[in-house]
């Protein structure tokens, strides 16, 4: 089945505008969730508002928003008020500039979505436009109404379409001058850095999603099936506890087991070229 749009519309710079559909680009569906039930009767539960003086519960048409000005003191909004207030969406990307792709910290990033022209029709503009930033290496700074709020977006070239990023604002980042600057300036070099330079050059690789497995969720799911089937439930061992008694030789023997894993890819790597290669000799 396609993926569906979780939102279509267009995408406007200067006099130019052309159709887009927007695809979430990640998504929590597959990880493994669970219901609250009540222990006794293994029925499931809902959540119950109370009123926090009276303990009356308060039903879902008497519940408002309000913010706090004071001790016990709020202002009430009611759903239209708040309705009236927000900025209707006029179905809009509205691209202000372009920046270089490095320009933008990625603390700044929030959710990821994929850009395509809508109906699966690809158009001119579109492709001109994606094609232009490729090749100048630049992302697209843009500004659209979605889901209700005012939002910047980050649009990048990928494949055939585009990466939009919405982006935190200025005021949700701490600034990391906050934790950073209380760090000691220490000063590294000599023998110290060179270690630490090899290891790194021995454990460089390719980033690939796929060897990152997520451990809680594959936990969860093999104590799900061991209840299931009735099997003994063993919980997993503890990692090692290592103590680091000195950073010279930590790093000395760190370099050592790099080099030696590094040594025994490469060779696992010989292995099974050189079948290939008296094959093909043959």
């Amino acid at each position: 089945m396609a993926p569906r749009a979780t939102w279509k519309g267009y995408v406007k710079l200067s006099e130019l505008a052309f159709p887009v559909a927007l695809y979430a680009g990640a998504t929590t569906s597959k990880r493994i969730s669970f219901h609250i039930l009540n222990r006794k009767t293994g029925n499931r539960v809902h959540r119950q508002y109370f009123d926090e003086e009276t303990e009356e519960p308060v039903e879902r048409d008497e519940q408002a928003k309000g913010y706090q000005i004071g001790d016990d003191e709020y202002i009430i909004l009611q759903p239209e008020e708040v309705a009236e207030a927000v900025p209707e969406s006029d179905k809009t990307i509205r691209i202000e500039g372009f920046v270089p792709c490095t320009d933008v910290d990625t603390v700044y990033f929030d959710k990821p979505y994929f850009l395509a022209p809508s109906d699966g029709v690809m158009g001119e503009s579109f492709a001109v436009i994606r094609e232009g930033m490729r090749r100048k290496k630049v992302a697209a700074l843009a500004r659209a109404v979605l889901f209700r709020r005012v939002r910047t977006l980050l649009l990048r070239a990928q494949g055939s379409g585009l990466v939009a990023n919405t982006l935190n604002f200025d005021y949700e980042v701490r600034p990391a001058a906050e934790i950073f600057d209380e760090l000691p300036d220490f000063k590294i070099e000599g023998e110290m850095l060179d270690l630490a330079k090899h290891i790194i050059d021995t454990k460089a690789g390719d980033f690939d999603p796929r060897a990152f497995d997520d451990r809680y969720d594959q936990a969860l799911a093999e104590l799900i099936r061991a209840k299931m089937e009735g099997r003994e439930i063993k919980a997993p061992k503890p990692p090692k506890e290592t103590k680091v008694v000195n950073l010279m030789d930590a790093l000395r023997e760190s370099a050592a087991a790099s080099e030696k894993a590094a040594k025994k890819a490469r060779g696992g790597k010989r292995k099974k070229a050189e079948p290939a290669q008296r094959r093909k000799a043959g």
